[in-house]
């Protein structure tokens, strides 16, 4: 992939890995990034046992304690971000997420022409096992669902996504479960953000078992967060916005 740049050459991208025990991909993960696209690489930690934080530190990374809950992780690691940072990217830490296409992502934002720019697996080529049917049947819903109500339909939930740091702040977000990823769809196409997705390889974890994927509980917990999001956001006004100037009253 050919690095992409800032107008100013600048490195003006933080890249932010929520992690919770990733021992075994996060060193390699942290190292894949191009670092002269990005100004920091911050991995938000859950409470790791396994040597994740060792691990990324190695690598170059900054590691946070983030407690637990995958959208709070999420949200400090872009609080966090260098304040030189003009987009936010984001991606997991088990070695799925094609680092090397972050400029792939992130150039449109760059250049000004898109506000968010997220991947999509199911678009993309993926290795076998990478994504279950249920992940791929989700996301499909999903889309539909959004496209329904604001009339972007995505075609996945990929954590792997990168946005322009003015419009996070913007969205508001509020989730700290793994709801947080359908919030910033959901609110950045209600905000009438101007969005990107872009079919990206998909490999299979380099270790370790998904928290997600893994096993039936943890997809039971995490789809019942999914779908406990998309009905608040759904059923919540949109923000105000403000009001036009006026003239001052005489």
């Amino acid at each position: 992939m050919t690095e992409a740049r800032g107008g100013d050459g600048g490195r003006r991208i933080a890249v932010v890995i929520p992690a919770w025990n990733e021992a075994a991909a996060i060193g390699a993960v942290v190292r894949e990034i191009p670092r002269a696209l990005v100004a920091e690489v911050i991995v938000a930690d859950g409470g790791s046992t396994d040597g994740t934080r060792e691990a990324a530190s190695a690598a170059g990374a900054r590691v946070l304690d983030a407690g637990r809950g995958y959208g709070r992780a999420c949200a400090l690691g872009a609080a966090a971000a260098p304040a030189g940072c003009d987009v936010i990217a984001f991606m997991d830490g088990d070695g799925a997420d094609r680092a090397d296409f972050l400029p792939l992502l992130a150039r449109p934002i760059l250049d000004g022409t898109h506000d968010f720019a997220i991947a999509s697996r199911t678009r993309g080529a993926r290795e076998p096992g990478s994504m279950n049917w249920h992940q791929l049947l989700a996301g499909r819903l999903a889309g539909g669902a959004m496209g329904a109500l604001y009339g972007v339909r995505y075609s996945d939930m990929c954590a792997f996504r990168a946005i322009r740091r003015e419009a996070l702040a913007r969205l508001a977000m509020r989730e700290t479960t793994y709801g947080w990823n359908i919030e910033m769809q959901m609110k950045a196409a209600r905000a009438g953000l101007r969005i990107l997705e872009l079919p990206v390889p998909y490999r299979r974890r380099a270790g370790g078992a998904s928290k997600v994927a893994g096993s039936l509980r943890g997809t039971l917990r995490a789809g019942s967060r999914i779908a406990a999001t998309f009905a608040r956001v759904a059923a919540s006004p949109p923000p105000r916005r403000p009001a036009l100037d006026s003239p001052p009253a005489r």
